[in-house]
């Protein structure tokens, strides 16, 4: 029995450098390799536009119409899915396709652009989102984390593993995109990078929405596919952040080692800190969830999400994470879900998916050429 640790110690180690070490080596080896690689010289710049200080109003008949258009037909295609017993979440995307350029733009392109106007897709967009970041923060306030004390090491070299070998064979495919979709200003290895980034990121709001539409959130799997998928968001956004760094994209408002620092600041924080007040105010409150605590909750989730998109990582994590801090007591889930659960799922996540499969077009023909 004493010789145990030690064995599983050394067993972890060895995993980890086979699962995640050598795919690591070998991704190495593809960006020294395609430093070779010559790509066409950029097309001319178009001319740029002046911008415009503010947007237009949405005009407000529109946005309701599309909101009942979509949530109906989401409503509609997430039934039929979920009778051949698929997800939901598929036929809510699917219906956004439907309704989007693969189909009602093809077949009816001057309703289509009647019904959805390119300039009114960003407040649609914004509301959706709204309701994406309270959903997660449902899915965290669900999230047991005694469930993951059992696989802890599992979820480690999974997530780890989950990015590294999609990474490697995304900048493997680089070999031949770069020189049909890239051109000379971009350099193969910024180019690697964002494919192995674009191929390795999760999607951890469908699998969120799948893991509780099966009621799986309260179980050991549920848990640690759940945490793997929020591991590998945030290594994720911190790839990108590492990737327009290097390229020097002029969108990057952060360094890299403030996200890397201040992210791990916040969830230190969050779990530490955070997590223990909530407990003891819970306590004190014998219980009680009033509309102005229930009104104060929600305020932390928002302040939570803006300040990881602040930070470069994602709202969606700083939603999610502050879910995972709340108070674990079954009075307090159950009322907290049970007031999300009729807006959030209902109306403002199928708008989310949608919106997706909404913006999302079939037509294969051209390719689009790939700048930083």
């Amino acid at each position: 029995m004493p010789n145990m640790q030690p064995r599983r110690g050394i067993s972890f180690a060895g995993h980890y450098i086979l699962l995640v070490g050598i795919p690591f080596l070998i991704l190495l080896a593809t960006l020294h390799a395609g430093g070779s690689l010559h790509a066409p010289p950029p097309a001319p710049a178009p001319p740029q536009s002046i911008p415009r200080t503010g947007g237009p109003m949405p005009n407000l008949a529109l946005l309701l119409g599309q909101i009942a258009l979509i949530v109906a037909g989401a409503r509609i295609m997430g039934r039929l899915f979920r009778r051949l017993h698929q997800p939901q979440v598929v036929g809510e995307m699917l219906s956004g396709i439907l309704l989007g350029p693969s189909l009602l733009g093809w077949a009816l392109p001057g309703l289509s652009s009647t019904l959805f106007p390119p300039e009114s897709l960003g407040f649609l967009n914004s509301i959706s989102l709204v309701g994406l970041i309270l959903f997660m923060f449902r899915v965290g306030l669900e999230l047991d984390p005694r469930l993951l004390r059992e696989v802890g090491h599992s979820v480690f070299i999974t997530s780890h593993m989950s990015i590294i070998v999609p990474f490697v064979l995304g900048a493997l495919l680089s070999f031949g995109l770069y020189p049909v979709l890239s051109d000379s200003s971009v350099p193969f290895t910024g180019f690697a990078l964002f494919m192995g980034a674009a191929m390795s990121v999760t999607a951890f709001p469908v699998l969120s929405r799948i893991l509780a539409e099966k009621n799986l959130l309260h179980t050991r799997m549920g848990a640690a596919a759940l945490a793997c998928a929020a591991v590998d968001d945030v290594t994720a956004w911190s790839i990108l952040a590492a990737i327009a760094l290097l390229l020097r994209a002029p969108t990057v408002n952060m360094p890299l080692w403030a996200t890397l620092g201040g992210s791990l600041l916040f969830v230190c924080g969050m779990l530490f800190v955070v997590r223990p007040l909530f407990k003891r105010l819970w306590e004190r409150f014998d219980g009680g969830l009033s509309n102005d605590l229930i009104a104060a909750v929600l305020v932390f989730a928002h302040i939570s999400a803006l300040l990881t998109e602040w930070l470069g990582i994602h709202a969606l994590f700083g939603a999610f994470l502050a879910g995972t801090v709340m108070p674990k007591e079954t009075s307090f889930v159950r009322t907290m879900t049970n007031k999300l659960d009729d807006v959030t799922v209902v109306i403002l996540l199928p708008l989310f998916f949608a919106f997706t499969g909404l913006r999302t077009s079939l037509d294969f023909h051209g390719a689009q050429t790939f700048n930083a």
